[in-house]
């Protein structure tokens, strides 16, 4: 078993080296600036079913955004980091406590635009890696050409879903018929954007002016699996604290980790401009393109090997 894997890591790590250099070419070709920013910090942005391992210098970050939207307020208008992100207690075939991930924020933008940009970076990779259009992976056939398809949350709950995305939320089924009916079903024969999400799962985005209920946020999926999340960023400091606050008390409560609120970053919202920001699983990515069932034969080492 790990004479086959290394075998196969001969495959899949050159690969993966060609795909992150796109990737640079890609945010450097189009005026963005690459940042790095701390892996450990003190507050952790309080967001439901995301837990960040305790360290001794605080918290070892599940994303980047949290120093990066403070880029933004402090006036960087286009920046983009690929780095290691922590879940805690996260380990299967998809997922890893240790990961890779793309993070890109910019000024004066919005989800939609963010939707534009994520379909023109998969085909500048596939371009210049020569990678055919038509790719399988997990036993589908998928065609990577654009323009890729765009389907409402709630549209998705009416074709694939057990009840309506409204029913959903009110008995709190929404994330067990997500994960159940939708997601396997989605993007199996060509990429697609999974866009408006409920505002009560989406904490950290922005709502629509015309529809508060509803969130400025997408998600990409190709051949089921996940590949990014983005969203136009919500800046009203005061909303944001408190749905932290919330999010916070119901830890106390249920016995779930409770981080220190972060009141850097909530400061930071007062000059943080409007903005949209999109974070995409480099490992995830790496999987798609090289027909890898799984997440560990796309990295180079795995918790159970070191």
């Amino acid at each position: 078993m790990i004479f086959e894997r290394q075998q196969r890591l001969h495959e899949t790590l050159p690969f993966r080296s060609r795909m992150l250099t796109a990737i640079r070419n890609f945010f450097i070709d189009n005026r963005y600036m690459e940042v790095e920013t701390p892996l450990c910090i003190p507050a952790p942005l309080p967001e439901p079913y995301i837990y960040a391992p305790k360290a001794d210098c605080g918290y070892l970050q599940t994303s980047p955004e949290i120093c990066m939207k403070q880029l933004l307020a402090a006036g960087f208008e286009r920046l983009f980091q690929i780095c290691k992100c922590f879940r805690q207690s996260e380990r299967g075939n998809r997922h890893l406590p240790e990961f890779s991930m793309l993070e890109w924020y910019v000024a004066k933008q919005t989800y939609i635009d963010l939707m534009d940009t994520c379909e023109t970076l998969v085909e500048q990779i596939r371009r210049q890696l020569q990678i055919p259009t038509q790719i399988g992976f997990n036993n589908s056939r998928i065609d990577l050409s654009p323009p890729w398809q765009r389907l409402s949350v709630s549209k998705a709950f009416a074709r694939n879903g057990s009840t309506d995305m409204e029913t959903a939320i009110r008995k709190d089924t929404f994330d067990e018929i997500m994960g159940l009916e939708i997601e396997p079903r989605l993007g199996l024969q060509k990429p697609v954007f999974l866009y408006d999400y409920p505002a009560k799962k989406s904490p950290l985005a922005a709502p629509k002016p015309e529809s508060p209920k509803i969130a400025q946020r997408f998600e990409l999926y190709i051949a089921g699996l996940e590949i990014c999340n983005g969203f136009t960023e919500q800046t009203d400091r005061n909303v944001q604290q408190r749905l932290f606050e919330k999010e916070l008390e119901y830890r106390r409560q249920t016995g779930l980790p409770v981080y220190p609120l972060p009141k850097r970053f909530l400061e930071a919202l007062r000059a943080m401009p409007q903005a949209a920001g999109c974070a995409l699983g480099i490992d995830r990515l790496v999987m798609i393109f090289t027909d890898s069932p799984t997440i560990d034969e796309v990295v180079a080492f795995t918790p159970e090997v070191l």
